[in-house]
């Protein structure tokens, strides 16, 4: 496995080892000693999470202000543009945002740690997005970022306007949010 900090440091992409020939492939898609070796990062895993989406879903920024958790990202079909966003006050980074592209395709993984808001755009047809995080769903502390905040700036790779949950269109600015220390 290789990983590869991303322009924000805490955020990791990562590249599993991969074994293919004619009858397909095989590879870990998580193995905890690995990922604690080439990362440093000691994150029990509580939950895993699997979602399909369409085209143009945006489903995001979503963080949990108490409970924060922790999150492997991956897709298993179709492709997304994954997006992390630094939402800890005392950071250096605070504000940024890093985004990759993750598909089935490509195989990579991002590592969003704990307080950090989170979203993806669905860039294929279809996309199932599979996720680990490092605490519970805890819907009394879940908050969300508005995805199109001009202070993110955050440059989505759009085709005509995104589809939103209800919850997600009612996202508040980063400057009325609830922030880490």
């Amino acid at each position: 496995m290789k990983i590869t900090p991303a322009a924000i440091a805490d955020v990791l992409i990562l590249e599993p080892t991969v074994f293919g020939d004619t009858r397909g492939y095989f590879y870990e898609s998580f193995n905890a000693r690995q990922f604690r070796e080439v990362s440093g990062i000691d994150s029990e895993f509580v939950q895993d999470n699997h979602s399909k989406s369409a085209r143009n879903v945006l489903r995001g920024l979503h963080y949990q202000i108490e409970q924060a958790q922790g999150k492997l990202v991956r897709v298993t079909a179709g492709a997304v543009f994954d997006v992390a966003v630094d939402l800890r006050k005392s950071s250096p980074t605070f504000g940024q945002w890093v985004g990759a592209e993750l598909s089935a395709e490509n195989k990579r993984q991002m590592w969003i740690p704990p307080g950090f808001a989170h979203g993806f755009l669905v860039t294929s047809e279809s996309a199932e997005f599979l996720y680990k995080t490092s605490d519970y769903w805890a819907p009394e502390h879940e908050r969300c970022i508005l995805w199109n905040d001009p202070a993110l700036g955050i440059v989505w790779p759009l085709d005509g306007a995104p589809l939103l949950s209800g919850k997600d269109q009612q996202g508040k600015l980063l400057a009325d949010a609830e922030l880490f220390a």
